[in-house]
């Protein structure tokens, strides 16, 4: 049913790839105990243990998000008539709540000059420099500023086009382009311009360098 439902509904309404991919993980740890049965035949006791198994191994935040993709997959077999309610909503309020965590930030001006600096002195190939470079400018998830294309991007109007298939709201978002990054795309480009991703990965960027020498210097 949980297979179903994603292919279905996250797989049919082009949901983001790792969206998908979240959903057949919780799927994973969740399957041993209860991924035979019969939807109908699931109730909240047996949900609770296949969650408290999960929770048992520290993964307090996974324990939450599988609960509510059980509860997703339930609501959907009750909308298909394959069962008639959903316990994991009954579960809401049962798993340990973990104390949040925050992570460290760079709050002080002179720190931020002080990261900054050690970017640019960064002695590292000169694809991942520019992208370390980049970073601080655009204010995009890590993910998509490595899976950024170079179709995505128009220099000369200063516009990097993000698809909504790439982004976690599933619309469209345009990034303003600054005057540095612009010029720092442009050097790029005579790097990695010849293929599809503007930050390759290494062994992309080897295969496609002239015998003997790779876009790290070597």
């Amino acid at each position: 049913m949980a297979r179903e439902y994603i292919d279905t509904k996250m797989v049919g309404e082009s949901r983001a790839e790792t969206t998908i991919s979240k959903a057949r993980w919780f799927l994973e740890q969740l399957e041993p105990a209860i991924g035979k049965m019969p939807i109908a035949e699931v109730d909240q006791q047996m949900l609770l243990a296949a969650l408290m198994r999960v929770q048992m191994r520290g993964r307090f935040e996974t324990a939450k998000k599988c609960r509510s993709f059980a509860s997703r997959v339930f609501r959907y077999g009750v909308v298909t008539g394959r069962c008639n309610s959903d316990p994991a909503h009954l579960l809401k309020g049962a798993l340990t709540t973990p104390q949040a965590k925050h992570y460290a930030a760079i709050l002080e001006p002179a720190k931020l000059g002080e990261l900054l600096r050690a970017i640019d002195a960064f002695s590292g190939g000169p694809v991942t420099k520019a992208a370390l470079q980049i970073a601080p400018h655009v204010f995009v998830r890590p993910g998509e500023l490595r899976h950024a294309e170079w179709a995505e991007f128009n220099l000369e109007d200063g516009i990097w086009n993000l698809p909504a298939a790439k982004m976690k709201a599933r619309r469209p978002h345009a990034v303003p382009l600054s005057r540095q990054v612009k010029q720092m795309l442009v050097e790029l480009n005579t790097l990695t311009g010849s293929g599809k991703y503007v930050f390759p990965s290494a062994v992309a960027r080897r295969l496609r360098s002239p015998v003997g020498v790779n876009y790290d210097g070597r």
